[in-house]
């Protein structure tokens, strides 16, 4: 395999997993930007072992574990708060973390994070094609008709909103599941369109089309009308 490939490769696997990635951070570390980061270092350092080490067997893994690792040197030099050292912590423990809420997906809970009621409809679509289908922000902006600069100012507004506002990174009750489902499924049917019909101009993306039905599939199994909704899992 030539360089040029084993490097689109690297690429397409990234960009599989980024969504995965991510929201798994989210939820640990409850900060975006860190999460992002994270994500980003740890495609750097895909891409200087795998060419002479081999594409690992399970990459997504070795990402997050990689971006995981990443995020922890980073609170540790930036001497974070207590919190958060906490949470690096959890990062070493092998036990299995505790689902927090009914959704258990990461995903899914992420979704619901950018679909909170404080963001405007643009800014919960935007967000979730860049954390969950790992858009770049050109693509974004390609998909909105905007500029590219207008695009990265939204979601940075967007991610400070949830910073500010305390947002957190769960579901915790029923009822925000009730109240965010419609705005979940909007966002989860044009994140599926734009995969089928790509703003980019590129053939189908079948990883974002085929996890926008999987995270819809789970979506309704939370259903508003019943007593109690059953847990939104793998």
């Amino acid at each position: 395999m030539t360089d040029d490939s084993l490097t689109a490769r690297i690429e397409r696997i990234y960009r599989d997993e980024y969504g995965r990635v991510v929201a798994s951070l989210a939820r640990r570390f409850g900060d975006l930007d860190i999460a992002e980061d994270a994500a980003g270092e740890a495609l750097l350092t895909a891409l200087e072992r795998w060419p002479t080490d081999g594409v690992p067997a399970k990459p997504g893994g070795w990402l997050t574990t990689t971006a995981n690792r990443r995020a922890i040197d980073r609170i540790r030099r930036e001497n974070l708060r207590d919190a958060k050292h906490q949470a690096a912590v959890m990062i070493d423990d092998p036990a299995p973390h505790e689902p927090t809420g009914i959704v258990e997906d990461d995903r899914l809970r992420l979704i619901f994070v950018c679909c909170h009621p404080a963001l405007a409809t643009e800014a919960r679509v935007a967000l979730t094609l860049r954390l969950l289908g790992g858009l770049t922000v050109a693509e974004i902006a390609r998909a909105f008709l905007v500029p590219e600069t207008t695009m990265a100012q939204r979601i940075t507004r967007a991610k400070a909103k949830i910073k500010s506002a305390r947002i957190p990174f769960r579901v915790p009750d029923t009822g925000d599941v009730t109240d965010r489902r419609a705005a979940v499924l909007a966002v989860l049917y044009l994140i599926f369109n734009e995969g089928y019909l790509s703003g980019s101009g590129d053939p189908i993306r079948v990883e974002l089309t085929g996890e926008a039905i999987r995270l819809t599939r789970l979506v309704t199994t939370c259903s508003p009308t019943t007593a109690k909704p059953r847990v939104c899992s793998r």
